[in-house]
């Protein structure tokens, strides 16, 4: 118990030090932002709207409402943001000093992970991270892709809530964006546009709307403030992450804060993923299994895009689809996965299974959100496409050898370590390996749970941080193989490795 008191010490002297540097800054430049009074909203959903800087008593954030949609302001100056972390942190802590001195006097000695990770703050952070959206969600997503085994199960909680869950930006702020985007006449370029998003996520909102020709469309817009936050917002957030101690140290949380800052920057540049979304339409234009939107640049700047609206219906939420659709749709997403890498060497790395519609008249994948493509180095996809064909060989050596050349291993590491690692490698070319015409079985599969079992030996062991490659990569292979067995899918993976991806060795 004395070293969680001397934890919660040191939490409260960083949470004391953000927040009191936040309301300094605040007295220099503007006032400290007012709690304003809640306003609800009739629509199809029930929305809550804030119409200030997101201060939002505690009490009503402890209430956890479940509204499908919520709407509150971003906070959009550096200063604000500031102030919302470090009154995260405060009240986190707080908290956890409050049940701590309780559990004591009942006699108890409580885990200073329970003491941090109780319900109310987990409900605390999980409200706190849906109305600053970008940094906070954006990894909340990254670490969410780890295996629940990895991180603590209330944590997994938390960012497992919060990949879908953002708020979005009630009318006042829409339309002060709408207007500085596209100018004050901005309505006039639309015949129809509906005022309540389709969606709301870590960077942005999705609206539907109508071009003056009929055009149906969706316009992406990005929440203000969250592009000039981002570097603020990950120093706060990495002083909150290494102060509660709650992440292994083989995560490398600050290779996981580099990757997210840059990809944050990437999907944040709406010019760049309008880039991306034009260069995905050319490679797929002939491709019979899937359509990729069309931008309207005349309709898109750094902070909007215009694109054409996918028809189709989310893949987990087809209704009664037959298992011929569902392999239909693993098998081409699987291809496509392996061609990004092995053929395009530019990949769209989100694997949120939101961005995958199935249109059942057209009979295609319809794919969304380009923000977060990456093109690869010819050297690295050469030296990982033989990392995998000797994976699929089941040759250890080599294996081991294209690992350490790749820099997931330094050789230098513990033999137990070496082993780990090459059990996993060999283990994840599992489902490529074997006879072309028999198919893997995704419902049955147990190759995950045999890569969970070196997870926690290869945390303490790691001498250094994977390829910074490996964080997109990995985050989007993993969410394939998921997706596949969440479909129950039978995939021919042996004959689309071999005919995309396999390397002479």
């Amino acid at each position: 118990m004395t070293a969680n008191i001397v934890k919660l010490d040191n939490l409260a002297r960083m949470c004391c030090s953000i927040r009191a540097s936040g309301i300094a800054q605040s007295l220099r430049v503007s006032p400290v932002p007012m709690i304003s009074v809640s306003k609800k909203y009739s629509t199809k959903s029930t929305i809550k709207s804030v119409d200030s800087n997101d201060n939002v008593e505690d009490k009503d954030i402890e209430k956890g409402k479940k509204d499908a949609l919520k709407s509150s302001s971003v906070p959009t100056s550096r200063i604000s943001r500031l102030f919302h972390y470090g009154s995260l942190a405060a009240g986190v802590g707080m908290n956890a000093a409050a049940k701590g001195i309780s559990e004591v006097a009942k006699g108890n000695s409580p885990t200073w992970k329970s003491l941090i990770l109780s319900d109310s703050n987990i409900d605390r952070i999980t409200n706190k991270f849906s109305k600053m959206r970008g940094v906070a969600l954006k990894i909340g997503q990254l670490l969410s892709f780890q295996d629940e085994k990895v991180l603590p199960k209330e944590l997994y909680e938390i960012l497992s809530r919060v990949q879908n869950s953002a708020n979005h930006m009630p009318q006042r702020q829409l339309e002060k964006v709408m207007a500085k985007e596209l100018g004050a006449d901005w309505k006039s370029k639309f015949s129809k546009f509906e005022k309540v998003p389709m969606a709301a996520a870590s960077i942005g909102q999705v609206h539907a709307a109508e071009l003056p020709d009929g055009q149906r469309v969706v316009v992406k817009i990005q929440y203000p403030g969250v592009k000039e936050s981002i570097d603020s917002d990950l120093n706060s957030l990495l002083m909150l992450l290494t102060a509660s101690s709650l992440l292994p140290k083989g995560l490398f949380l600050d290779k996981t804060i580099a990757n997210a800052r840059t990809e944050l920057k990437w999907e944040c540049d709406y010019k760049r993923e309008a880039g991306a979304l034009q260069k995905f339409e050319a490679l797929l234009k002939d491709d019979p299994a899937f359509e990729v939107p069309h931008v309207f640049p005349e309709y898109t700047t750094d902070s909007i895009i215009t694109m054409t609206r996918m028809e189709g219906t989310e893949i987990m939420k087809l209704p009664k689809a037959s298992q011929e659709t569902k392999n239909f749709i693993s098998e081409n997403i699987m291809r496509l996965c392996l061609e990004e890498i092995a053929t395009f060497k530019y990949m769209q790395t989100d694997p949120n299974w939101a961005n995958f519609l199935y249109n059942c008249k057209t009979k295609k994948v319809e794919l969304l959100d380009f923000g977060a493509s990456r093109p690869f180095a010819e050297d690295f996809t050469l030296k990982y496409r033989k990392l995998l064909t000797y994976a699929t060989l089941e040759d250890r050596r080599g294996a081991y050898e294209m690992s350490v050349q790749l820099g997931y291993l330094t050789g230098l590491e513990s033999q137990s370590m070496k082993d780990a690692h090459v059990d996993s490698v060999l283990t994840l070319g599992e489902p490529f390996r074997g006879d072309f015409d028999k198919p893997f079985d995704f419902k049955d599969q147990t190759v995950s749970d045999r890569i969970r079992g070196n997870i926690g030996l290869m945390l303490n062991e790691r001498l250094c941080p994977p390829p910074e490659e490996t964080y997109s990569l990995h985050r989007k292979f993993s969410g394939i193989f998921l997706l596949c067995a969440r479909m129950g899918a039978s995939v021919h993976c042996a004959r689309l490795f071999q005919e995309i991806f396999a390397y002479e060795v």
